[in-house]
């Protein structure tokens, strides 16, 4: 249940678009019909005539060399087409890493390119996780390729395991690649290291935390696929695949893994159920299930398990944190400090490094205004599945450490959490404010936001409901989180100092038909986003038109221009300025061509509400699609106007955006069971001018959920021998309805300044902060028993042995 109060509006919206009032309506979702009578077409839905279907055998051993791999009984059996091993792919590149961690050195697997390398598309040596692809079976039906895959046997010999980054790190810790000296990435940092050690040093107060942010699964309802078809006459393959970014796959698999043509690849991306930055990466089965089609002369197919997507899709989060703050007595942070050690997995996936790096160690400082900071990160290759992108990847890492931290420096000098949170947060007159680890905060009112936040969840009145709870057995805590999150992936310049190896831009074409009717196509690509309603309604809000009359298509590289793809809560703030600039070259050019038509000069032609009139004379007029039309045909038009309305924008920001809010957890705890209830939760986020608050409504809802999620329940949890414990859903917790708490949910507005719309993003955000408020909810609950924190997952019988005295 949602509660949805009123805005409040941070600061004059000079941003804002001038259009017709479209944006900021909340228009149904024209996807969400088909969605919900199953009719929307995923991968695993798609079958081409003469479709043969392939299964990958994954190592059941974290780490072993390969003696041999037996293949001879799979290929005798009914149906088998093929069985393959690294020993047929030699002349075919491994994966490449396309973001590494910018300015300084650091170590991967080799590319042919001289590129950081990531994996092969079968490993033929060793084995480095549990999941690692070792052969792959092509079989005229899934039951047969399961078979085959069965009889397949391969001799290890066993290698010493390291799961844990900072073990990994320590002398005599196993090796996982030769190129990679004592198993580390890179040692990468950021801030003032000098100025915070000597803040630390002189401070009044200094409080200090060891942390774990545990590793967790990534779970959309879709689990990848991937359809490989090559048409042997005309050297084309076509890949279908449930991704984020189907231009970026093309370039990177032509390119860098195949080594075709780029204009022999076609990528297109059908429905894709979920992916929570999973879907963003390069895999080995996209290259195999077209390096198979084009030997077999038929489509291949392919589609994930739910036990094989968590022992080989990228996993999130993993970090092991020693954190420190300073301060003074009355209550003003004057530094904060972090030494944290990031689990790559066994090698690094497409963008992992920058995931565990940048985009953590960059957004320690939230939303305070603190003189000194500094964070550095060891990031190191482990025998477990490669770590990348989780909902509010690196974002929530860095808001849980400095949210507990907050909490931790409240209770050591005896004031209300509440208040020094809003003593330190960056006063509106700082911005555009240098957080002094590398970003740039572009705009926000951080205390009207804070204290929203505070009066919706009726904070002043917890004392009295703590009271109440324990005449019920129950004990009470309140937890607060603030956070800046980092979105809009652009600007491509300032990424490209940050190691990422490509450009982060985004595109928007615009076709009006002679009809009046308009086809809006985007290099983006939507993962459950609701991209065909949202983006319509920007192209329709800019031309005056109605959006049913807007058409949407984005996901195939032969149809649409290129792009970037979907990452990053990066859709609204970069795709659909896109959109709106180029439905602004589409209103010029109706300008242009009006004055034509109308018989005036330029300078008397308005442009409102899908029409064009003579000022002063609106009976002098042509509607839009008569416009369409007159331009379709061309009749009359002087030399300097085209024909035709087509028009294409590419878009790369000057800067990125940050979206900030401010969330309150209620919790109770039972004091029999150590059972943990979220009893209550308000959300206050200011993601700029939102274009359909009922798209960005969901995104908040699922974020929380996500953030809850880690906080009580979720746990990628590893054996001492490599082996995934929770590799299924019958031991790997999910949230379900049961565990949704009551939202209360509310936005401020404050314009971004470095896009036409004023958007910043939305789609990631609210995941960022709530493992840290319920963290600190729970303690707060516990804090009479001297109870200073606990790792999560909060699990019941965690909770119920503090509650008895025991140590962590």
């Amino acid at each position: 249940m949602t509660a949805v109060t009123g805005e409040q509006t941070a600061q004059p919206q000079e941003s804002a678009p001038s259009g017709n009032g479209l944006l900021g309506r909340p228009l149904d979702s024209r996807e969400d019909p088909q969605l919900l009578r199953g009719e929307a077409t995923y991968v695993a839905d798609i079958d081409l005539p003469g479709t043969a279907h392939m299964a990958i055998l994954g190592s059941t051993v974290a780490h072993a060399r390969i003696l041999s791999i037996g293949t001879e009984a799979a290929e005798r059996l009914p149906g088998v087409l093929k069985v393959a091993t690294a020993a047929d792919f030699t002349d075919v590149m491994p994966l490449p890493c396309i973001w590494v961690p910018g300015g300084v050195e650091s170590h991967f697997p080799p590319h042919p390119y001289g590129l950081p390398g990531a994996r092969p598309v079968l490993t033929g040596d060793a084995v480095r996780h549990v999941g690692d692809p070792i052969a792959v079976v092509v079989a005229e039906t899934p039951r047969q390729a399961a078979a085959a895959l069965a009889a397949i046997t391969v001799a290890y010999e066993p290698l010493p395991v390291v799961t844990r980054a900072d073990e990994a790190l320590a002398e005599g810790a196993p090796q996982l690649h030769e190129a990679v000296p004592g198993n580390l990435n890179a040692y990468w940092t950021c801030g003032d290291k000098d100025r915070t050690d000597a803040a630390i040093a002189s401070a009044e107060v200094t409080v200090a935390l060891d942390l774990v942010n545990q590793r967790t699964i990534n779970s959309p309802i879709e689990p990848r696929g991937a359809v490989g078809d090559y048409h042997a006459a005309t050297g084309e393959y076509t890949l279908y695949a449930s991704t984020q970014g189907p231009h970026n796959h093309r370039f990177l698999l032509s390119a860098l893994v195949l080594g075709i043509p780029f204009n022999k690849l076609r990528v297109i991306t059908p429905t894709v159920g979920g992916s929570f930055g999973t879907k963003g990466y390069l895999y080995p089965d996209m290259a195999l299930v077209l390096l198979l089609s084009k030997e077999l002369g038929r489509p291949v197919k392919w589609v994930d398990t739910r036990t094989g997507l968590m022992n080989s899709t990228v996993q999130g989060r993993d970090h092991r944190q020693h954190v420190t703050l300073a301060g003074t007595r009355d209550g003003r942070i004057t530094a904060v400090r972090c030494t944290s050690h990031a689990n790559l997995g066994a090698y690094p996936s497409t963008i992992g490094p920058g995931v565990a790096t940048a985009l953590m160690g960059r957004s320690i400082s939230g939303m305070y205004d603190i003189d000194a900071a500094f964070c550095e990160v060891y990031a190191a290759f482990t025998n477990t599945v490669p770590l990348g992108a989780q909902r509010g990847s690196g974002r929530a890492e860095a808001a849980f450490l400095m949210e507990r931290l907050v909490d931790r420096f409240a209770s050591e000098i005896g004031m209300d959490p509440a208040a020094v949170r809003r003593m330190n947060l960056v006063p509106k007159e700082k911005f555009p404010y240098d957080n002094g680890l590398g970003w740039t905060y572009d705009s926000g009112d951080y205390r009207l936001n804070f204290d929203r936040a505070l009066e919706l969840s009726g904070y002043a009145d917890m004392p009295a409901r703590k009271a109440e709870a324990r005449t019920r057995g129950k004990r009470l805590g309140v937890g607060l989180a603030t956070y800046v999150a980092v979105c809009g992936v652009g600007p491509s310049t300032r990424m490209s100092q940050e190691g990422m190896l490509g450009g982060t831009w985004e595109s928007a074409n615009i076709r009006v038909h002679p009809t009046g009717e308009v086809t809006v196509t985007v290099g983006s690509a939507s993962t459950g986003q609701s991209h065909g309603t949202v983006f319509a309604q920007v192209a329709a809000d800019e031309l005056g038109i109605d959006p049913d009359s807007v058409q949407v298509f984005e996901g195939d590289t032969e149809k649409a221009p290129y792009g970037q793809g979907t990452y990053g809560s990066r859709s609204y703030s970069m795709a659909a300025p896109a959109i709106a600039l180029t439905a602004r070259k589409i209103k010029n050019k109706l300008i242009r061509a009006g004055a034509v038509f109308l018989g005036v000069p330029e300078e008397k032609v308005v442009y409102e509400a899908g029409k064009v009139y003579e000022e002063g004379n609106p009976q002098n007029t042509k509607t839009f699609a008569a416009l369409a039309m007159a331009l379709w045909y061309g009749w009359g038009l002087p030399p300097e106007i085209e024909p035709a309305l087509d028009e294409t924008t590419h878009f790369d920001p000057p800067d990125f955006n940050y979206p900030f809010g401010s969330h309150v957890a209620v919790v109770e705890i039972d004091e029999l069971t150590g059972e943990t209830e979220v009893v209550a939760y308000t959300a206050v986020d200011d993601a700029g001018n939102i274009g359909n608050p009922t798209v960005v409504l969901g995104q908040i809802e699922g974020s929380i959920v996500h953030g809850l999620g880690q906080a009580l329940m979720e746990a990628a949890e590893y054996a001492e021998d490599g082996r995934l414990i929770s590799a299924d859903l019958d031991h790997y917790a999910l949230p379900r309805a049961a565990d949704v708490p009551h939202f209360t949910l509310d936005k401020t507005v404050t314009p971004c300044p470095h896009n036409p719309l004023g958007a910043k993003g939305a789609g990631e955000i609210a995941t960022v902060p709530p493992a840290a408020a319920v963290v600190n909810a729970v303690v707060d609950a516990l804090r009479d028993l001297g109870v200073q924190h606990i790792d999560m997952p909060l699990t019941p019988e965690k909770v119920w042995r503090r509650l008895r005295g025991e140590a962590q």
